[in-house]
């Protein structure tokens, strides 16, 4: 572990430290709007792409406007690898043995282990605990976010507003309906504050819409900027459309957790799949959710399938016995299980992977799996446009947005080099 806490104080500095600027040449891009070889990128001192394009003449211009010498060292010739915007995780519970619900310091450690595979920005998502415990954990994620780190867009709250039936590796102890106090006992350990328009750092919450107060508190949350996601739920197909309908955009890991595709009793999942306005997560991991249905996913919803890999701690470490919050966990060949009841217990995928297995295993288009993980993912928050929470868009390499780059093996799609914000990671 000595290696691997080197490279969390190296992570962790370069995210606290300041941008440089950033000039990459002779790559083969691959984001949302296409793939073009030949291709070339400049970011300023501020973390910002500059410039992007193909012509030799403008990469010059481009550089020196930027302060960096078109033939001097800083410029990195990519030699025909891959460039894809950084990956964007928005929903993950950990890695390295540590999980976000684990203080400031497992943050640290656990953002370390997916920024060094790609995963430039994350949404801490925290697992169900007693409502103390999870608001202490919101007010630990607000604070990070407040020290000005450019990777932490803010936590997801996986939990405690699930149904029973679908609660999955969450402490039944703890499941709670939302009633109106709770949620606004959510809300102020976020740092949101409606009267003023300002935003707390929860991006995201998993309400089962079914429950008592489901779809009011899917209301509340959504009118303070927050995104609530349909999910862990025993819901039907009205009830789960009664819950978009009130606010929330997003499907939690579709197909996991939820009532299934039935001729005659369609559940939620198609409820999302009509709805435009809505995101859908999904995790590519081949445990999950098998091959076929990922790929029936992609015909679905083009262009709203977001990647996620609901990783916990146990993600790039050996097999062994781990925790999920205060549950015993057991991971067998990379597949989490609770010791309790077998029941699946998040994940060990990093997108890293879940694009790999796109584009090598399912044939998926390099296009299309690089767009599930980074620019879907971004617009369900609307951070493909500039915003208040980070400031420069992410997901596309373009101009205005932010320098977030992954130089990537044309073979093995294996994440090589790492830049957040301008910021080199790896």
């Amino acid at each position: 572990m000595a290696d691997r806490q080197e490279i969390v104080s190296r992570v962790t500095a370069a995210l606290e430290g300041k941008p440089s600027p950033v000039a990459i040449c002779n790559a083969r891009k691959v984001d949302a709007c296409g793939e073009q070889s030949g291709y070339w990128v400049v970011s300023d001192a501020n973390g910002v792409i500059t410039a992007t394009g193909t012509d030799e003449q403008a990469f010059a211009k481009s550089c020196a406007a930027a302060g960096i010498e078109p033939d001097g060292e800083a410029v990195l010739d990519a030699a025909g690898r891959i460039l894809a915007p950084g990956y964007v995780d928005i929903h993950a519970h950990g890695a390295w043995e540590k999980s976000f619900d684990d203080g400031s310091d497992g943050i640290d450690v656990a953002r370390a282990g997916h920024a060094v595979h790609g995963t430039t920005r994350q949404v801490l998502s925290l697992i169900t605990n007693p409502l103390d415990v999870i608001c202490r954990n919101i007010r630990t994620v607000a604070d990070k976010m407040a020290s000005g780190r450019p990777d932490i867009l803010g936590c997801h709250l996986e939990g405690p507003f699930l149904a029973l039936a679908r609660k999955g590796a969450h402490d039944p102890n703890c499941l709670k309906d939302p009633v109106p106090e709770i949620v606004d006992e959510m809300l102020e350990a976020s740092g949101s504050d409606a009267s003023h328009g300002k935003l707390g750092c929860i991006r995201q919450i998993t309400i089962a819409p079914e429950l008592p107060h489901g779809l009011s508190a899917i209301s509340q949350f959504a009118a303070a900027g927050v995104v609530p996601a349909v999910g862990h739920c025993d819901a039907d197909y009205e009830k789960a459309q009664a819950g978009f309908n009130a606010g929330a955009g997003i499907m939690t890991h579709m197909f996991n957790a939820m009532n299934g595709l039935h001729h005659r009793e369609p559940g939620p999942i198609p409820a999302a799949v009509e709805d435009p306005r809505v995101t859908i997560e999904l995790i590519n991991d081949g445990f999950h959710v098998q091959n076929p249905m990922v790929k029936l996913g992609f015909g679905f919803a083009p262009h709203r399938i977001a990647f996620v890999t609901d990783a916990m701690a146990a993600t790039d470490c050996p097999d062994g016995a781990y925790k999920l919050g205060a549950l015993d966990v057991n991971v067998v060949d990379g597949h989490a299980r609770l010791v309790s009841n077998g029941a699946i217990a998040g994940s060990t995928l990093l997108l890293e992977g879940a694009v790999s297995r796109a584009v090598n295993e399912l044939g998926i288009s390099p296009v299309a799996a690089v767009e599930a993980a980074t620019l879907t993912p971004a617009k369900a928050f609307g951070f493909d446009k500039p915003n208040d929470v980070i400031g420069a868009p992410i997901g596309l390499l373009a101009p205005g947005f932010a320098a977030d780059f992954n130089l990537i093996d044309p073979s093995s799609w294996k994440v090589e080099q790492v830049w957040c914000a301008g910021r080199k990671v790896k």
